[in-house]
Parts: C-alpha cells; structure tokens; sequence
C-alpha cells in the first residue's frame, strides 16, 4: 500500500496536461479497465500486472535494466524485513500453497535509494548518465515513484514479470546493426544503389495508395463474406487480390489494415458476417493521395498481428482480431535500429531478400525491446515478414529508413508533411484520345474516377490510368441516369482540352438512339388470383395505395413492395392471401430473426486532459469532453 500511496502522491504533482499525456501513452491498457475515478484508482491501475504486462513490453534495455534491478533490490530489502511465512503443512490445499507462494514477504517492496541502483549497475561515465535518464523515463511513466527522501518505489508485481529474463550487464547505447569493420567480419556490403530511399518510398507509397483504393473499391462494389469460424476465405482473398493487383499476402495486410483504420467494418446480415466499406471511406475518397495513407500507417504501427506472417500448420486468413501484443513493440525495435543505419549509397548494410533479416539486426534490436524480440518464438520469421511489410508501405529501402519510416518512427499520427512529399496532388481532369481511351497522367480524383468508371471500362494502373470507352461501357453509362446530352457535358468538362474526339461522341449518341427500345417493368412481387373481380377491387381499393399495384393482365397484378410488406399490407385491408412459391405451391411462414450491432463507442481527443482535470480536482474547462473513457 505505501508504494501506491507514493505513486498517488507522484501523480497528484503533475499538471493537468502531464497526467492527459500518460492517459495517452497508457492509453490501450487503461481502456481495458474501468475509467479511474480517483487518482488512487489511476495508481491502482497503472501498478495492475495486466498493466504492467503491456507497458514493459514497450521498454528498451536501459529501462528495464534499471526497473528490474531497483526491483530486486527492493524485494530482497523487503524481504529482510518481513517475518518468513510459515510453511504450508504437509499434504495443504491448493489455496494453502499460493497463500504461501504470494506471501506478503514474496510481493513486497521497499524504497531503494537510487545510488543503490547505479551502484549495482556498475554505472559510471555515460554510463551513469544513461542510467539516471533512465530513472527519469519510469517516473515519467508511472513504472516508479519518488519517495519524499528521493528513494525509488517500483511495483510490487515487477519481479514477477521481469525474474525470468536476464538482460545481461547495462548498456548505455545500442549495438550497431553491422560491424564496424564489415569487411573484416565477413558481412555483404551493398553495392551502391541506383535510387535512393526516398525514390524508393515514392514508388511504394504510390503503388500502396493505388492498391487501396481499387481494394476498397472492390469491397464496396461485392462485399466479402467471412467464414463462420471467422476471417475470409481463401476463394474471397484471392478475388480481392486479383480486384487490387496485388499478391495475397499484401492483400490480407491492407485489409486488416483497413479495418483497424475504420474504413472496413464487419457487418452481420441474414447471409452472416461480411466485410464492407464504412462511411469514413467516402470521406476517404475526397483525401489527396497522402492523406489517404496515413491512417493506413497509422494502423499498422499499432497493429496486434503480422498480417503476412502464418504459423506453420495454420491457413492464411485476413479480418481477425489479432492477438500478438509483441507486434508494435516488434515493429518499433526494428525501425528503431535502422534509424541508425547511414541512408548514405553503399551503407554497410545489405538489403536483405524478401523473407530475410540482415545479420546483426536482431541482436541490435533486442537493445530497444528486450522483451518482444529474440524473447518470442520464430523471432527471425516474425522479424522478417515485418521487415516486408515495412518495405511495401515505403518505410524500409536499401537497408535502412526511408524520410517517410523516420516520421513515422517519430509519430504515427504526423505523416501529412512526408506523404505529401511522396505523392502529387490528385488530377481532375483525362487526355480523351480517337482511339475511345482517356488517360490520366498520374491518379485521379475520385470524382473523375467515378465519372470515367461509369462510362468507360479501367484497363491500365501503371503511371498513367487509362479507361477505353465501348458500346457496353456507354449504354451502363445511360443505365445509370446519364442520358447523351449529360454525359458529352460532363466528359467536355473533364478534358484537359475542353472537347471530345469525334469518334467518342458518335459512340455515345449510337449508344443513346438504341438505348430504352425495350423497357423492363419494375416489380418487387406479383398478385394472382382466378377472381377478376377481386383483382380489379384490390387495384382501386385506397388502403393500398403504398403497394402501388398494377393490372397487367386480367388476373394477375404487380406490386411494388416485396412479399412480404405485400401479405402484411393485404391482412391489414381485411383479405386472406396464401404465399406462394415459384413453383406454384404454397409457401409455409415463418418469423424473420432480426439482428442488429452496436455502434462503435467515439474517442474524444479531449477526454484525456477532461479525465486529467477531473482526477485533479479541478474544474472542467469549457469545451472540454466528459471523459467516458481511461484515456
């Protein structure tokens, strides 16, 4: 108890706007629990082994080297204080022997002087410096606390998570990711490559940008099914590849990456679960090209799954929730050593193969993760295949970051300058050819994309997009409202010289005489009945006036509501119809089961600092949002 009435007493210090930025650090852990509603709550919280269980997984060594041995320290000192349980008698219950296991002497703590600390690290110079930067950092995230006298309280469950692992003597600095002397040790050394990193990232980001947008536009034109044990089935991951232009593995990325950025979601209807686009991706579709990726990076750098990476024995699938808490920690530690790679031409370096990971770039990584490294098993698979994923969304090239994975290292949500780098701004208007084409030299906005997709069929996603134009393509043009005037009009308008090539408007006006010579009635369902006379009551009767019926023939009429809303509408006007199939017999009724979700709970960006003031004391200010949730 005297260890949270420490870290109550730390956090009661802070500034409103120092305890909303460790809401938001701490964010993912604390939504898991109760939204705290004293700041000994919070304490209680952060200081909880599922918390703290999430937290050290994002430490590097000189963190957790100096938590972990401030909590050895402190559990033997607190050891030698408190009385040695009792041993559980002979042949005791299993209650007995946990009681004994979590005595209090095993969970205790007790204040340790922080020279005490440097001094069992052995710290010295840059060392010690490093170590006491070190201390600073917990304290700032509430994985230890300053006593009044200066001494250092950690929680009481570190030992339990931390004994196993042993991470070796302190390290002030990182290993480099490749030897000093490359050629010595026998390491490859890149050869000089003909682009550079940002060449490289430029190509990437707008080949990912160009994949996205055909694989979201495939899902909302044809909807994914899922199976029922959950994610897609390979028949649906290999239509939505070939739909995308991309291979499986890139295909099962997008998509997760997809859901967890809000523009897919899953949906229950009476066929089961499937996977469509949700509003935010209309919203989606009006962003420049930059702006379009950067809740998709956003995503995976937070991601709980490797999209690419299937475990032996298991069937590769997309839109699961994934599980691997290691994942973000994983992905940070990597970029993180590459950061300190030169993006010099020829850096020591090589660009590994697709599957691989370069030698030494483990070992360095484990410097900046310890724990979510070499500690997890096939960490080199696992650190392989997020190395891929790196390099397809234009993070990683030639061995070494990209301008655009150093921003994204530095903060995901602040991607807006570098993508707009990378990508140019969205064309509106096409270069209409005689031969029925229209080019757009670069990526279209999404208006001149609908415009062209309505009347014209996509052919080409190289540099330039390009849509020919044919006598089907028109007539769904027309099918669609556009009538020959409307859509010469709005074409003219999208051409970069303001006029349509004479073979493209003697196509159009072709399309148009022969367009609607026969017409197709609309009809939701059909009434029949050998009664003429009742067909013609049923067809002036006012009550049912919503079923807009129609005579067609003497004895037949067509409704415009589905059988259902038909048979109710009917029954209400007092008639006694029967349902009945195609085949001409009766249909036997059964009640609908309706279903329906949840919407999704919105995140306030305010909610943490209104949380902070409220946990404070304070006064909320105006505007600010009533925290719901724990950051």
């Amino acid at each position: 108890m005297e260890g949270l009435d420490t870290l109550t007493r730390s956090l009661a210090r802070r500034t409103p706007e120092q305890l909303a930025a460790l809401l938001t650090r701490h964010a993912e852990p604390l939504a898991r629990r109760p939204a705290p509603t004293e700041l000994r709550g919070l304490a209680s919280a952060l200081w909880s082994y599922e918390t703290l269980h999430h937290l050290v997984l994002h430490l590097d060594h000189p963190r957790l080297k100096v938590l972990a041995t401030t909590a050895r320290i402190s559990q033997e000192r607190a050891a030698q204080d408190a009385p040695a349980p009792a041993a559980p008698a002979p042949g005791a219950d299993y209650q007995s022997l946990m009681a004994h296991r979590l005595s209090f002497a095993q969970l205790a703590t007790a204040p340790v002087p922080p020279e005490d600390v440097l001094a069992a690290l052995e710290a010295t110079g840059s060392a010690r410096a490093a170590a006491e930067s070190a201390l600073r950092a917990l304290y700032d995230d509430a994985l230890a606390a300053p006593t009044e006298d200066g001494a250092v309280v950690v929680p009481p469950r570190t030992p339990q998570l931390l004994a196993a692992h042993d991470f070796g003597p302190f390290l002030a600095e990182a290993p480099r990711p490749f030897p000093d002397d490359p050629a010595d040790a026998g390491t490859p050394v890149a050869a000089v490559p003909e682009t550079s990193p940002h060449d490289e990232s430029r190509a990437a980001a707008a080949t990912l940008a160009a994949t996205a947008d055909r694989l979201l536009a495939s899902l909302a034109t044809q909807p994914a099914a899922l199976r029922k044990s959950g994610g897609l089935a390979v028949r649906e991951i290999k239509r939505l590849a070939k739909a995308a232009g991309a291979g499986e593995p890139q295909t099962r990325l997008l998509l997760d990456l997809a859901l967890a950025a809000g523009l897919i979601a899953l949906t229950r209807t009476p066929a089961g679960i499937t996977a469509l686009p949700t509003g935010a991706y209309d919203d989606w579709l009006d962003r420049p090209p930059g702006q379009r990726l950067d809740p998709l990076l956003a995503a995976w750098s937070a991601l709980w799954a490797i999209p690419t990476h299937t475990p032996f024995g298991e069937t590769p699938t997309a839109l699961v929730r994934g599980h691997d808490r290691h994942a973000p920690a994983l992905r940070h530690a990597l970029l993180a050593t590459l950061a300190t790679v030169p993006p010099a031409a020829g850096a020591p370096l090589a660009t590994p193969a697709p599957g691989t990971v370069p030698p030494g770039l483990l070992r360095a990584a484990d410097w900046h993760r310890p724990l979510a490294v070499t500690a997890q098993p096939m960490a080199e698979d696992r650190a392989a295949h997020t190395l891929d994923e790196a390099a397809y969304l234009g993070l990683v090239a030639h061995g070494t970051l990209t301008p655009l994975g150093r921003a994204l290292l530095t903060d995901p949500h602040s991607l807006d300058e570098p993508l707009a780098d990378l990508l140019p701004p969205l064309l509106e208007q096409a270069h209409f050819q005689a031969d029925l084409t229209a080019v757009v030299p670069g990526r279209p906005t999404a208006a001149l994309a609908a415009l062209l997709t309505s009347a014209a069929d996509r052919e080409s996603e190289e540099h330039a997009v390009t849509w020919r134009f044919t006598p089907a393509s028109v007539r769904h043009a027309l099918d669609t409202g556009h009538t020959a005037g409307t859509l010469l009009d709005d074409l003219t308008r999208a051409s970069t010289t303001g006029a349509l090539p004479q073979p493209l408007r003697y196509l159009v006006q072709d399309a148009a005489r022969a367009h609607g010579r026969m017409r197709v009635l609309p009809a939701a369902c059909c009434i029949r009945s050998d009664d003429e006379t009742l067909v013609k009551e049923l067809a002036a009767h006012r009550a049912l006036g919503d079923l807009a019926l129609r005579v067609i023939a003497p004895t037949v009429l067509v409704s415009s509501r589905p059988p259902a809303a038909t048979l109710d509408a009917l029954r209400a006007a007092g008639y006694a119809p029967a349902l009945e199939s195609d085949t001409g017999t009766t249909t036997v009724e059964r009640l609908p089961a309706h279903r329906t979700t949840a919407p999704a709970p919105t995140r306030d960006p305010q909610a943490p600092l209104a949380l902070a003031r409220r946990l404070l004391g304070l006064t909320p200010q105006p505007g600010e949002a009533a925290a719901t949730g724990g950051g």
